[in-house]
């Protein structure tokens, strides 16, 4: 297991982590959380010992095998199947001294380990991997140098992924991806047999994916069971009863604070006043919880047009006299919220740059009101930033009319006070610039929100409140998003970009789940469109599953409850041992408990066991026959990006 023993680490005077103790057990799957800065990515780079720790340890098994997101893309002439193959170095040397080795023991010991490590799979499982990534059997055998930074990434983590390690340490492995390699991913990592840790700020993710969370908060480590929703609700309960708790100890200490002041200097009572103090040292406070404010976003509200806002017919769109979609026969109006799916490459930021005003058309008829203002956001554009301007200078620009109170007002409905309104631009954090960028975007009061990946650099919270302030909007959303949370919880229309043609998918994200994994390939006709006949039989066969799947479900949710039922007795013992007067006591009380927490441990430690069981029966009942259906078959991912592009 991966054990963090009063683990401290300071970077100058500002300590990260502060005593910090939390064990993962082998085989779990672990999402980290925590606001940005607090030591996530450090914690990953302590485990890898990247960077010496400060006080504590760290155990971790010596026979296990660590991998990490990588920092760096790959480059160079070599293929990315090659790539990918290469990662696994000692199944690469062995291979390499298969062809090599003379002595007949050496030969048969090499031979034995290949057979070992599976390696007449493994470039069908490097291939896999990569399909699933996003790359074609053309792009599989293109070099790394064809391809852009973010794609070079995708390889990265194809790399991580094809040397399974023990322990599988992912940083935000999501940046570079799309919804459909996101969805691949979410997959792959539900039914990988080591140890995950997962830093990510993607709900779904860690909703789906994770059975525990490791809460990174005041320099302290606190592991919760369940995923991302159950976390926050276990969180939200406890924040309420150390509130109470503080108010009572508040209380508390006052009485006892008021009669050492009434008697301390008594004769008859400095004894007693003496022995109050020292209860009242002993005492420990409360910690009060000291998360940063919330973020929150407001978009104004638009002047109201008539609808439709934009039309398109046998629209033709491309660069450079090359069409990326054609026959575009499309309308948007006033109360659209709409999502766009495809993979990358298919030309969802082509669309969304048309939409925009920001490419033109190259046949074909594209009518919109002369009145209507459209607000586009894209992460690139934070590279047109001035970086020595502040967000208060660059609102100026945009709205050189308005005074400067309507200016700071405006950015204070994207989390901006004074302070940070007049810091420069270079020196905010991407979550800061993320949100300047959707101030900057809602100047005009826009009729349309244009948003293409709007939740990269985003925590938890604040990609929460972008989904509030997208509903809130009463003008038309366009949205273009890897995450599948705020996909569900904001967009009620999709458009799929597939094979040069945008149609209107009928389905929701559960259908367009099932696609990508390679459930409907037998139904599909030309771009991945079911049919209302379709989709009723999906829904009567999910039905019927899910009715089967009941009791299993029922068994694993109980067991689960038993788990937080152990863990909620536990804390009780432990907080009744850290009672110092039991250390003063005659009776054996001491003993008592720590032979019932033993006990405890013991129950505890199985029962986990048995829930993980359960929960893994039912995750297998679930996927069914996916092995047979798999993502990987009769993939038809078109190619990548490239640089040349």
């Amino acid at each position: 297991m991966l054990r963090f023993n009063k683990l401290t680490y300071r970077i100058g005077a500002r300590i990260l982590l502060d005593e910090a103790e939390a064990t993962i057990s082998p085989g779990h799957r672990v999402g980290m959380v925590g606001r940005n800065g607090a030591g996530k990515t450090t914690l990953l780079r302590l485990i890898t010992g990247e960077l010496g720790v400060a006080g504590g340890s760290i155990d971790c098994p010596k026979r296990w095998r660590i991998g990490v997101t990588a920092q760096e893309a790959p480059s160079g002439t070599t293929s990315l199947l090659d790539t990918v193959l290469n990662a696994d170095t000692e199944l690469a040397n062995l291979v390499k001294e298969a062809e090599t080795a003379t002595d007949p023991a050496r030969i048969a010991a090499i031979h034995e380990r290949l057979r070992d490590r599976d390696s007449h799979t493994a470039t069908a499982r490097a291939a896999r991997i990569l399909a699933g990534l996003g790359f074609d059997e053309a792009a599989q055998n293109r070099s790394c140098d064809d391809f852009s930074g973010g794609w070079r990434m995708r390889v990265a983590l194809a790399a991580l992924l094809f040397t399974e390690p023990d322990l599988l340490l992912l940083d935000e492995p999501t940046n570079h991806l799309d919804l459909e390699a996101t969805i691949w991913l979410e997959d792959y990592l539900r039914r990988y047999q080591g140890t995950v840790l997962l830093v990510s700020h993607d709900r779904h993710l860690l909703n789906r994916v994770v059975g525990q969370i490791l809460h990174l908060e005041n320099s302290k480590l606190t592991l919760y069971q369940g995923g991302y929703d159950r976390f926050e609700e276990t969180r939200r309960m406890r924040l309420e009863h150390d509130a109470k708790q503080r108010v009572k100890q508040d209380l508390q200490r006052a009485h006892i604070q008021s009669f050492v002041d009434r008697f301390r200097y008594k004769a008859t009572k400095a004894k007693q006043a003496q022995s109050r103090l020292k209860q009242l040292e002993r005492m420990q406070p409360i910690a009060e919880n000291q998360s940063e404010r919330t973020v929150s976003f407001d978009f104004p509200e638009p002047t109201r047009l008539a609808s439709p806002l934009m039309t398109m017919e046998d629209v033709v769109v491309g660069y450079d006299d090359k069409p990326v979609l054609k026959d575009l026969s499309l309308r948007l109006d006033d109360d659209d919220r709409i999502a766009l799916l495809g993979a990358n490459g298919n030309g969802k930021s082509t669309l969304i740059k048309l939409l925009g005003a920001r490419l033109r058309q190259m046949s074909g008829k594209l009518a919109k009101s002369g009145k209507l203002r459209i607000g586009y956001f894209a992460q690139h554009q934070a590279e047109e930033l001035d970086m020595q301007a502040t967000p208060l200078a660059e609102v100026a620009r945009r709205r050189p009319s308005d005074t400067e109170t309507q200016r700071r007002s405006h950015l204070g409905h994207f989390g901006f006070g004074q302070e940070r309104a007049e810091t420069q631009i270079e020196k905010l954090s991407g979550g800061e610039k993320a949100r300047l960028l959707f101030a900057l975007m809602s100047c005009d009061k826009p009729h349309i929100l244009l948003l293409d990946e709007p939740t990269n650099h985003l925590d938890v919270e604040s990609r929460q409140a972008l989904v509030q302030a997208i509903n809130a909007f009463s003008g038309a959303v366009v949205i273009v998003s890897h995450d599948p949370h705020v996909i569900e919880l904001t967009a009620d229309r999709f458009w799929l970009i597939d094979k040069g043609a945008v149609t209107t998918f009928e389905g929701d994200m559960a259908d367009y789940r099932s696609f990508l994994l390679g459930r409907n390939r037998e139904t599909e006709k030309g771009p991945l469109e079911a049919s209302p006949v379709d989709r009723k039989q999906q829904r009567r066969e999910a039905a019927a599953l899910r009715k089967a799947l009941a009791p299993l479900r029922i068994k694993a949710s109980k067991a689960e409850a038993n788990v937080a039922r152990l863990e909620s007795e536990k804390g009780r013992l432990e907080a009744a041992m850290a009672d110092p007067m039991l250390y003063d006591d005659k009776n054996g009380k001491l003993v008592s408990l720590q032979k019932q927490l033993g006990l405890l441990e013991k129950e505890l430690s199985q029962a986990e066991e048995d829930w993980i069981q359960l929960q893994d029966d039912w995750e297998q009942a679930q996927k069914g026959d996916a092995d047979q259906n798999s993502p990987f078959a009769n993939n038809e991912q078109n190619e990548p990006i490239a640089k040349s592009a």
